[in-house]
């Protein structure tokens, strides 16, 4: 999966507006909450949680409310500073870390959220590998993740960006004013299940669409929207069409 990228440093100065907006990140948190207790249960206060490219750090503090432990890790200084001042909780700790080499002993968490990286990371095989190391035997990941053939890249709001050939989403990216060249390396569902394929795959995503409002998820899906009905008909007729995908990884035990 390596492509010769480099680190992808202070991604959230490149993307404030996203990266530090609470509400928008305790609604993702209330998700994966609630998709953690559908299949953990509802008491999470035993277990220990790895968020990885934790950035500001208000996913994390959100979820440290319900478990034993929550560390934040991303490479990203400025963010990891700002969630070290502004979460401050004495079960939550932050640290600047690289995904590709956690530094975490083998069989070491619970629960791990890796949320929208994968895309973002030199070597994405390499960072899957990392978390399947650091997992107890049985133990789960939030896996949330983009898929390249998507109608509107979810970073910069360009349509068809990912699609497109690399030199041609570098120039397309650079006209409209958003980056000097274009980071990002989106998998398509079958890159993505090649990725995983060490683990097993529960995919959450259609029950997230099938039941929105349970998953706390109406922020992205709103009941009874037009939006929504065409997600249903889409996770039906050609999933892999689907723009992201919600899955729990098990590792084996």
């Amino acid at each position: 999966m390596t492509d010769n990228r480099k680190y992808q440093l202070n991604f959230s100065q490149l993307l404030p507006q996203a990266m530090f907006d609470v509400c928008a990140r305790r609604n993702k948190a209330q998700t994966m909450l609630q998709v953690m207790r559908d299949h953990l249960g509802s008491d999470l206060a035993h277990l220990g949680l790895l968020d990885i490219g934790s950035s500001t750090g208000i996913i994390a503090d959100f979820l440290a409310d319900h478990f034993r432990e929550v560390i934040g890790i991303d490479i990203d200084a400025p963010a990891v500073a700002f969630a070290k001042q502004n979460c401050r909780k004495s079960n939550l700790f932050f640290t600047v870390g690289d995904s590709l080499n956690l530094g975490f002993p083998d069989n070491a968490f619970d629960v791990v959220i890796c949320a929208q990286v994968y895309e973002h990371v030199p070597d994405a095989d390499r960072m899957i590998k990392e978390i399947f190391r650091v997992l107890k035997p049985g133990a789960i990941c939030y896996f949330a993740a983009g898929n390249r053939l998507a109608l509107m890249e979810p970073h910069y709001r360009l349509p068809l960006l990912s699609v497109v050939p690399r030199p041609i989403a570098h120039l397309f990216i650079r006209l409209a004013g958003r980056s000097t060249h274009y980071h990002e390396h989106h998998l398509t569902y079958w890159g993505l299940k090649e990725l995983v394929h060490a683990f097993e795959v529960i995919d959450y995503t259609r029950k997230i669409v099938a039941a929105p409002d349970f998953f706390h998820a109406g922020y992205m899906l709103r009941e009874g929207s037009w939006k929504t009905i065409l997600a249903r008909r889409v996770v039906r007729a050609a999933y892999w069409l689907f723009p992201g995908y919600i899955w729990l990884l098990r590792k084996p035990r």
